[in-house]
C-alpha cells in the first residue's frame, strides 16, 4: 500500500511537470523509482534498468495528455514534430538497446551527470541570436537522434534538451514547451518498446515485470500523471515559467547529490 501511494504521488508530480515545464517528469521519476525499488528489495542489478524503462513507459501517457492540452492552446509546432520524429525514433530505440548492455551503476552515474547538466542549463540565461532559426530536415534528424539516444539512457521524455534547443532556435518559450511535450511521445514509445524487448529474457527479474517495465509502478504513475498533465499545461500559460525552472534546477542539484552520495 505504501508503494502504491508513492507511485500515485509520483504521477501527480510527473504530470504537473510535464505540462508546466515540458520535461516529461522522468528527471524526477527515475530517482524516486530507484529509491522505491531499493526499499522493495528488488534485484540490485536490475533496479536502474527498471527505473529507466518504467519511467519511459509512464511518459507515454503523460505526453499524450500534455500534448493534447498544449495543442488546444495552439502551442504545438507540428511541422517540427513531424520532421524531428524519425531521428527521435532511431536514437531512442538504439539507445535503449545500448543501455541494456551497461551496468546499473554506470547508468546511475550517467543520470547524475545529466541532472547536473540540466540544472546548469536551467540556471543559465543565455539568449539565442535573433537570426537563429530551426534547422532543416537533416539538422532536425540529427538533433532528434541525439536527443532520443540520451533520453533513453536517462529515462526521460527529452524536454530538458528539446525545450532549450527550440528556444535557442527562437521559438516562443510556451510553443517550445508544447512542441517538446509532443516530441516526448515518440521518445517514450520507442524507448519503452526497446526496454521491453531487451528485458524479456533478462534473468532474475522480479514478478509483475514486462521486460524492464515494472507494471505496478506504471499503473500507479500513468493514471495520475495523465490526469494532472492538463493542469500543468494550463499553469504554464499563467505562471512565470522561467522562475519556476530555476527553483526546479536547485531541486535537481539536491537530487543528484543525494544519488551521488548513495553511490559513494
Amino acid at each position: 500500500m505504501i508503494e502504491l501511494v508513492t507511485y500515485i504521488g509520483m504521477g501527480v508530480v510527473a504530470g504537473l511537470l510535464a505540462g508546466l515545464l515540458g520535461v516529461g517528469g522522468g528527471i524526477v521519476i527515475v530517482p524516486m523509482l530507484t529509491f522505491t525499488f531499493a526499499l522493495q528489495h528488488l534485484p540490485q542489478e536490475h533496479i536502474q534498468h527498471l527505473a529507466l524503462g518504467t519511467s519511459l513507459a509512464t511518459i507515454i501517457f503523460t505526453s499524450i495528455s500534455s500534448l493534447r492540452a498544449h495543442h488546444a492552446k495552439g502551442a504545438v509546432n507540428w511541422p517540427i514534430v513531424r520532421q524531428i520524429t524519425p531521428g527521435i525514433l532511431v536514437g531512442t530505440f538504439s539507445g535503449s538497446w545500448f543501455a541494456a548492455s551497461l551496468s546499473g551503476n554506470f547508468l546511475k552515474g550517467f543520470f547524475i551527470l545529466f541532472t547536473f547538466f540540466v540544472a546548469w542549463q536551467m540556471l543559465s540565461d543565455s539568449a539565442p541570436k535573433a537570426s537563429r532559426q530551426v534547422p532543416g530536415r537533416a539538422g532536425l534528424f540529427g538533433t532528434g537522434t541525439f536527443i532520443g539516444c540520451i533520453s533513453s539512457l536517462v529515462g526521460i521524455g527529452g524536454g530538458s534538451m528539446s525545450v532549450p534547443f527550440l528556444v535557442w532556435c527562437n521559438l516562443h518559450a510556451r510553443v517550445a514547451i508544447g512542441t517538446s511535450a509532443a516530441i516526448g511521445f515518440p521518445i517514450a514509445l520507442s524507448g519503452a518498446i526497446g526496454y521491453v524487448a531487451n528485458g524479456l529474457h533478462a534473468p532474475g527479474l522480479p514478478p509483475n515485470c514486462l521486460g524492464y517495465i515494472y507494471l505496478p509502478a506504471l499503473a500507479g504513475i500513468a493514471v495520475t500523471s495523465y490526469l494532472t498533465a492538463p493542469f500543468g499545461a494550463k499553469l504554464a500559460h499563467y505562471l512565470p515559467v522561467s522562475k519556476l525552472k530555476k527553483g526546479f534546477a536547485f531541486l535537481l542539484i539536491a537530487t543528484g547529490l543525494k544519488m551521488l552520495y548513495g553511490i559513494l
